[in-house]
């Protein structure tokens, strides 16, 4: 097994198909196949399917790509360090659920770096595929939150991936809404002043059971619901049609702006509150990257603020 061989399975995983993958790598794909089926003969898997339509991984091929990404990654370091032309930029990535906080301190590592050497990258995007990028070393960190709802079934994902979670901050529930929103003066918001109007939620695709939702007090019986993919929509239909979410209330104004407020959340005995426990998530035994530990530093600045 070579680093080669490795590099070639990682980017016909990446690309989805050997014919881009050849291209992407200035090789032939018979080439390619043959790197392919060379190393599936020495590993004793089958690393792809193979269908008309491109190559998808089996989960066999899944987890070895898991521990191969690592071994690649600490290559293309190793090559950063110590290689005589130094011409390797750094990667940073980070995934995370739909947070202008996560962006923001996003934001103020990058302003740390010479964005010559190094390649930075911030996906928004659904839970479990935040969990899945992490696993798969596609990022370095996950921001994601835990409650006494979701905890179980997320530690179940985070141990099958070997991943660990590590708590930032802990808060209450918040009304977050727009501020002409006719409950835009009230103190505090119960849920049944809540009825009347749209409630937005993160779509989580196909596996969209209220235990993947980012949104807290997911599980309550909402009598209108729309679903939203990015943070810009939300933000619209809050003005549009006076949605609102249910959130930390740990809002970023310079991002998302100051028409929007988060007014906090009244719990009774029949709609009770509960406790977000936002934190990041990473491999386990791994060591940040210089970048990584400048990123979770500027989150607890942050949060500290």
């Amino acid at each position: 097994m070579t680093l080669q061989q490795i590099f070639y399975a990682l980017t016909t995983a990446d690309m989805g198909s050997m014919n881009k993958a050849a291209e992407k790598l200035y090789i032939s794909q018979p080439t390619l196949t043959s790197a392919i089926k060379e190393l599936e003969g020495e590993t004793g898997i089958t690393i792809f399917n193979r269908t008309s339509r491109g190559v998808t991984l089996t989960a066999d091929g899944r987890d070895f790509l898991m521990y191969a990404r690592q071994i690649y990654q600490q290559y293309e370091l190793l090559k950063e360090k110590y290689s005589p032309e130094g011409t390797v930029r750094r990667k940073f990535s980070v995934s995370c659920q739909h947070y202008s906080f996560a962006v923001k301190a996003f934001a103020n590592t990058v302003n740390e770096y010479d964005p010559a050497q190094y390649e930075f990258a911030i996906k928004e995007t659904r839970t479990l595929d935040v969990i899945d990028d992490v696993a798969q070393q596609e990022s370095e960190i996950g921001i994601l939150y835990l409650s006494s709802l979701n905890r179980k079934y997320i530690m179940k994902l985070l141990n099958r991936d070997s991943l660990e979670f590590h708590p930032l901050v802990s808060c209450s529930a918040y009304v977050y809404l727009y501020k002409g929103h006719p409950l835009g003066k009230e103190k505090e918001i119960t849920f049944e002043q809540l009825q009347d109007y749209p409630y937005l939620s993160f779509e989580q695709g196909k596996d969209s059971a209220y235990y993947l939702a980012e949104e807290i007090l997911s599980e309550n019986d909402y009598a209108r619901v729309v679903k939203v993919n990015d943070r810009a929509t939300a933000l619209n239909l809050m003005v549009g049609i006076n949605g609102y979410m249910l959130c930390s209330g740990i809002i970023d104004e310079e991002l998302n702006g100051s028409d929007f407020i988060a007014i906090p959340y009244k719990a009774d005995s029949q709609n009770p509150n509960a406790i977000m426990e936002i934190g990041y998530i990473v491999k386990k035994n791994s060591i940040l990257s210089d970048a990584g530990r400048k990123y979770i530093e500027c989150l607890k600045e942050y949060f500290n603020k």
